[in-house]
């Protein structure tokens, strides 16, 4: 434990000291804010749906601050790396952090964090959400979720790839299994399109990822997409039912893309940010994008967020303990 300490707070550059660095009133009177570039901390490596989702926010964001807005990738650590870039950085807003329900769960990944994501973090908005879904192989004997569950009870494993531990869809397979009293064993992939590839072969029987992901090895005809993970059905996904609707009531779990500040940030500044955040997300061509992705633009305001992610931070410790599941 403490080596792993030590180096995770080598990677973070400095020591971290809760409530050092935060600003003292420098973005109050008589600096203007944004002073220099704003930069976007993605605690993911490039090319994946949230590089895209924050880059092409930064740019409309920039337009209305009126200064540059850099979408940098510091991985590692299960996302703790970049987090806590931002956690032990002064607050004055010109860094944010942009990540997914990833953030819920890291605390339980990774131990003797040298920062608190609830504490230290606090949120800003969420860009864009969507459901996972689940899919199968096409020689998988199931043709819906009730079909799967009743498979599963027969005591064969089922298997699932998804996009990583501790993913949503590592969440949802394994609130699947516990809710419908069958086996469900995780397959981690680097990546969904990874774990839709397995699936489009026959190695994998069953897979929760993005829609994005899932939908080209279905349009083959060598998966199906048998039901989505959220509670209400995205009109961005006709024909495919909600897990809930197979009998699993109150089953919803719902990926994000959003943005947080250090906590103590100005309000002024906030106030900033949102109107910049907001205008971006708002942008008319940045909401197709996020339609072609199979997500819908996020429509929260600063006050409903913060109160989803005390709801799923609940969620998820309750399937922490409920299921066993380890990541």
């Amino acid at each position: 434990m403490t080596q792993r300490r030590t180096i995770l707070l080598t990677a973070l550059g400095a020591p971290f000291v809760p409530g050092k660095g935060r600003a003292q009133g420098s973005t109050g009177g008589t600096a203007p804010f944004p002073s220099r570039p704003v930069r976007i901390v993605l605690p993911y490596a490039p090319g994946g749906q949230s590089d895209t989702v924050a880059r092409l926010i930064a740019p409309r964001m920039a337009a209305v601050l009126g200064q540059s807005v850099v979408v940098e990738n510091r991985t590692g650590a299960g996302g703790s790396i970049g987090a806590g870039l931002v956690a032990g950085a002064p607050a004055d807003g010109h860094i944010l952090l942009f990540d997914t329900p990833s953030i819920l769960i890291v605390p339980f990944a990774v131990k003797d964090l040298p920062f608190d994501y609830e504490r230290d973090l606090v949120p800003l908005g969420m860009a864009v959400s969507q459901p996972y879904v689940l899919g199968v192989t096409g020689a998988f004997p199931a043709r819906d979720v009730a079909g799967l569950v009743a498979h599963g009870r027969t005591g064969k494993s089922i298997g699932f790839g998804t996009p990583g531990v501790g993913s949503i869809g590592h969440l949802a397979g394994a609130l699947l299994g516990h809710r419908a009293g069958i086996a469900m064993e995780h397959v981690a992939y680097r990546g969904g399109a990874d774990a839709a590839r397995d699936l489009a072969a026959g190695n994998l029987e069953a897979a929760v990822i993005t829609p994005n992901s899932l939908d080209l090895v279905v349009q083959t005809g060598r998966a199906r997409a048998l039901g989505q993970t959220s509670e209400r059905p995205s009109p961005l996904l006709p024909g495919i039912p909600t897990i809930a609707s197979a009998g699993l009531p109150g089953f919803d779990l719902t990926s994000w893309n959003a943005a947080f500040v250090r906590a103590g940030t100005p309000e002024p500044v906030m106030e900033a940010l949102d109107r910049a955040f907001r205008a971006a997300v708002d942008n008319p061509e940045v909401q197709e994008a996020f339609r072609r992705m199979g997500g819908e633009p996020g429509q929260e305001s600063r006050a409903v967020f913060g109160e989803r992610l005390v709801r799923e931070r609940a969620l998820v410790r309750d399937i922490v303990q409920r299921t066993g599941i380890t990541f």
